[in-house]
């Protein structure tokens, strides 16, 4: 799969482990075709227990708001749908993988794409920013943003946005014009100082 067609993804969640009950709160996902913004998802999510008041305050999404959405068993099985065979990307990907592979498990769906990390992509890439939270590279890249954190649209699309940079970036600082899924997975565990290396093995194999 090529790396500019992919979904990037965003979870918001009661804390920070399936493996200790924590469930979605909310899901965002953006789909990019061929460099371009396609389509999006969106669906709070009922996870059938209390949000704690620190959740509550971090992403806005209080207990009233969850109520009221539909549980997680019903948005989880319609984002299997979105998803397909899809690529995926997010920040902090094992994170929303966690998260991604418990919801799916509870009702018996799969997917068959592959994840790729924004972050640790952007460790290799940008090693001159202050740090590599999603906030700080939408700064350092001067990337489109509302100004809104911690609701999963928002942290999808800005993360988009991010990878598509990183894309470009990619093809103008070492010529690498034909970027797959793989290889972008591969970048994420390059050493720091063995990028450019990295890319000219690519472009000679």
């Amino acid at each position: 799969m090529v790396a500019q067609t992919v979904i990037v993804l965003d979870f918001e969640t009661t804390g920070l482990s399936p493996a200790q009950g924590d469930r979605a709160i909310e899901i965002g996902a953006v789909l990019i075709e061929q460099g371009v913004i396609t389509g999006r998802f969106q669906r709070l999510m009922n996870p059938g227990r209390r949000i704690d008041r620190f959740i509550e305050e971090y992403t806005g999404i209080t207990n009233a708001m969850v109520r009221a959405a539909a549980p997680c068993a019903e948005v989880m099985d319609e984002f299997a749908d979105f998803i397909g065979d899809y690529d995926l990307v997010a920040h902090n990907a094992s994170f929303d993988q966690r998260f991604l592979d418990a919801e799916l498990q509870v009702i018996q769906r799969r997917y068959s794409g592959q994840f790729a990390c924004s972050m640790l992509t952007a460790r290799r890439l940008y090693p001159a920013a202050r740090n590599h939270k999603l906030g700080t590279l939408v700064a350092y890249k001067n990337l489109p943003t509302d100004g809104t954190y911690h609701r999963a649209l928002a942290d999808a699309e800005m993360t988009a946005h991010l990878w598509l940079a990183m894309l470009a970036d990619i093809k103008k600082s070492y010529a690498v014009s034909d970027l797959s899924f793989a290889m972008m997975q591969k970048l994420g565990k390059v050493p720091k100082g063995a990028v450019e290396h990295f890319f000219n093995r690519q472009k000679s194999a």
